[in-house]
């Protein structure tokens, strides 16, 4: 049976970000589907799981269903989003949040000196977010109307964790700026944005913040909620200006300002063009195409 509530796929929402931005979609009263690859407890080195996910995005107010879903494999995207279709009859906001993250990536060392599946962030990273973006856009062309968001970091424009996990974060923003401009030439209002996120109370930052207290001192008392963004990218797209904002590197915490959303505690959280004096950077408006 096809409803009329939003319809969002979140992927990589067994937990962090991916997990927040679900629920607080959920708040919204939005169906959303819960992709990734945990289904139990202990299949991945970090707690979660799409099933855990889908259920408190229900009881948050809307309606989670959970699909498993290797990013890495493009049969099992194809697959998904043809049942969103099928179930749904339409795609309104994908959250392209899905990423490899090696439990060695923060280690000390130089990036020849860890493990080559490091390099994995960049497949089941910025091409997954393109394959799925790829099943997304017909159904948003279609209805004339949707938001394609991806989750970044400032990781984009300085150093952090090596060059792996810098080429993720500035690939997925490029994407946005160029996915923007097929859709503006396709006369649809159908807008891709890049959202630079803050440093986030995840289960995994929080575990590096308890096992390494003094490197990871200067972060206490700037994190960033794990369902900040969900809120942020539902007032993005209730927005009637969104489509001037389609393209562009957005920080988080700066919309969050324009939105008038607080996170935790009543308080917005800072932005990194503060914190660390960095910025997106602006793509310039020469195209060949």
């Amino acid at each position: 049976m096809i409803e009329s509530r939003p319809v969002a796929v979140v992927t990589g929402a067994s937990r962090g970000a991916g997990r927040g931005i679900a629920v607080a979609l959920g708040s919204h009263g939005c169906t959303v589907y819960v992709t990734g690859r945990s289904q139990h407890e202990g299949d991945a080195s970090m707690p979660g799981t799409i099933h855990a996910t889908a259920d408190a995005v229900t009881a948050a107010g809307g309606k989670g269903i959970a699909v498993r879903c290797d990013h890495a494999d493009d049969a099992q995207v194809k697959a998904m989003f043809e049942q969103v279709e099928r179930e749904q009859g339409r795609l309104d906001i994908l959250v392209n949040n899905a990423c490899a993250i090696h439990d060695m990536l923060p280690a000390p060392g130089n990036f020849w000196e860890k493990p080559i599946e490091i390099g994995d962030m960049i497949t089941v990273g910025v091409r997954s977010g393109f394959a799925a973006s790829w099943h997304a856009a017909p159904l948003m062309v279609r209805q004339g109307r949707g938001l394609i968001l991806f989750t970044s970091a400032p990781g984009a424009v300085h150093y952090c964790f090596g060059p792996a996990y810098g080429a993720h974060k500035a690939g997925v923003d490029k994407m946005a700026a160029d996915m923007a401009v097929d859709f503006a030439d396709a006369g649809v209002d159908v807008a891709a944005v890049s959202i630079w996120m803050g440093s986030l109370a995840s289960e995994r930052l929080l575990e590096m913040m308890a096992a390494a207290p003094e490197t990871y001192r200067h972060l206490e008392g700037t994190l960033e909620s794990t369902e900040y963004t969900g809120h942020v990218a539902w007032a993005l797209f209730n927005d009637p200006h969104m489509m001037a904002l389609s393209g562009r590197t957005l920080i988080g915490a700066e919309m969050g300002v324009r939105y008038g959303i607080v996170d935790r505690g009543g308080n917005y959280p800072p932005s990194v063009r503060d914190l660390h004096r960095c910025a997106p950077r602006e793509q310039y408006g020469y195209k060949v195409k």
